[in-house]
C-alpha cells in the first residue's frame, strides 16, 4: 500500500469514533430516566384550627415531657420519696371537717314537760301612769335662788376589793315651787322632766326640818 492510502484510512477511522460517540450519546440521553420534578404547594394560611391543633400538640409535648422525667427519675429518687413518705402520712391523718348533718349528735337531757300550763302573770301596774320614779334623800345646803334647792346626797358603799366604807356625796339641783326648804333640812326629791339647765329634779317633801 503506498503512502497516501494509509494516511486516507486513518483519517476515516478518525471521522468514525467522533460519529459513534454521538450516535451513542442521544441513545444514552433517551435511556436515561427523567428525574420527577417536586411540585411546590404553597403554604396554607394560619386558620383558628391550625392554630388550636398547634396548641393541643404544645399542651401534648408539656405534659409528655414530665412524665419521662418522673419514668426516668424513679429508680435514683427512690430516697426522696421515702423522705417524703412521713409527711403524706401526716396528711392523710387529717380528717376532713363533716358538715353539721353528719356529725355525731351529742346526747341532750330530756326535760319533762309539765303537765298543767302555768298562767302568766303579769307585774302589778305602776302607781303613777308614767311608771315609778328614782328618789333621793339628802340635805338642803342651798336655797339662794328663787324656786331651787340644792340638796346634797351622801351614799356610803363597800369596796368590792378592799371591803372598806367608801362615802361619796352628790349635789342635785331641784325645784321649790313654794320656797319651803331651807338650809339643813332633810328632804327627798323625786326625778321629773328638764326644768331648766341644771334642775332634773323636783322637791317631794320635807322629812326633817333644821334645828
Amino acid at each position: 500500500m503506498t503512502d497516501e492510502e494509509t494516511q486516507n484510512e486513518a483519517t476515516e477511522d478518525v471521522v468514525e469514533e467522533p460519529l459513534a460517540e454521538a450516535e451513542t450519546e442521544p441513545m444514552a440521553a433517551e435511556a436515561a430516566p427523567e428525574a420527577p420534578v417536586e411540585e411546590t404547594t404553597p403554604d396554607p394560611e394560619p386558620g383558628p384550627d391550625l392554630e388550636v391543633a398547634a396548641e393541643a400538640e404544645q399542651t401534648e409535648e408539656a405534659a409528655a415531657e414530665p412524665a419521662a422525667e418522673e419514668a426516668a427519675g424513679a429508680a435514683p429518687g427512690e430516697s426522696s420519696a421515702a423522705e417524703d413518705a412521713p409527711t403524706s402520712a401526716s396528711a392523710k391523718r387529717k380528717r376532713k371537717r363533716l358538715p353539721r348533718s353528719l356529725r355525731p349528735q351529742r346526747t341532750k337531757t330530756k326535760r319533762e314537760k309539765p303537765a298543767e300550763r302555768k298562767p302568766i302573770t303579769r307585774l302589778p301596774k305602776p302607781e303613777h301612769a308614767r311608771g315609778r320614779r328614782q328618789e333621793r334623800q339628802g340635805t338642803v345646803v342651798s336655797a339662794s335662788a328663787d324656786k331651787t334647792i340644792v340638796v346634797r346626797v351622801e351614799v356610803a358603799k363597800v369596796h368590792p376589793r378592799y371591803k372598806k366604807v367608801v362615802r361619796r356625796s352628790s349635789r342635785f339641783h331641784a325645784h321649790d315651787e313654794q320656797n319651803q326648804a331651807k338650809v339643813g333640812d332633810v328632804v327627798r326629791i323625786v326625778e321629773t322632766r328638764p326644768l331648766s339647765r341644771m334642775k332634773r329634779w323636783r322637791l317631794q317633801e320635807i322629812v326633817q326640818a333644821a334645828k
